[in-house]
């Protein structure tokens, strides 16, 4: 399944759902984790624009997950709670997320902004900024995620 069939997918399956269709929205979830390996739920709100790149594989979100804009997910990257506060994080709008980093809890990712790969983020980033490592950190700020070489 190419990337774009996998937003796609996830598109259609959430319409279905605000339209009050039954069990439909379930089994295309179903799809998109037996086609992609990527746990991503109907039920999240993902903003137009943004890609599963690699396919989503091995992406999970949880499925009270505010995902922005033109925002790019790579593998193995999980956006989900920390198990403490009950909280889900908040994407916004042009952020880019590098391979295995893991967003967790009640935090929200400023606009324009990168996570490193393999980042742990537990705390709210700002935006325009560039943060990395375990726990995340920042890195740089006042940036423009969009001159960064890998968007």
């Amino acid at each position: 399944m190419r990337t774009c069939g996998a937003m796609t997918l996830h598109s259609f399956a959430a319409s279905l759902d605000r339209r009050g269709v039954p069990l439909v929205p379930v089994l295309l979830d179903f799809l998109l984790f037996v086609g992609c390996g990527a746990r991503v739920p109907h039920s999240a709100q993902i903003g137009v624009g943004t890609i599963l790149a690699h396919g989503g594989n091995g992406v999970v979100i949880h499925p009270r997950v505010r995902v922005g804009r033109n925002v790019i997910i790579h593998q193995q990257v999980t956006i989900g709670g920390s198990g403490k506060s009950g909280g889900v994080p908040v994407i916004e709008d042009d952020v880019y997320l590098g391979a295995g980093c893991k967003v967790l809890g009640d935090v929200i990712i400023g606009h324009n902004s990168l996570v490193g790969a393999n980042a742990v983020v537990t705390k709210s980033v700002p935006p325009r900024c560039v943060v990395a490592g375990i726990p995340a950190r920042v890195l740089r700020e006042d940036v423009d995620a969009h001159d960064i070489e890998t968007w």
